[in-house]
């Protein structure tokens, strides 16, 4: 993996938070990568939801 870094407004960050606390995510990457990969999925790979690439 390679490492990125991008300035978010706090309430993506307070969200990201949120979502590990709930235990949806074990870390905010982890749930950063999963809304990249469905940013990707949808607009790039043109793939039906729940479908891997």
């Amino acid at each position: 993996m390679r490492f990125v870094t991008a300035k978010v407004p706090d309430i993506y960050v307070e969200g990201l938070d949120e979502l590990v606390r709930r235990g949806l995510y074990r870390t905010r990457s982890e749930a950063v990568r999963a809304a990249i990969r469905e940013l990707l999925r949808r607009e790039l790979w043109r793939c039906p939801e729940g479908a891997a690439p």
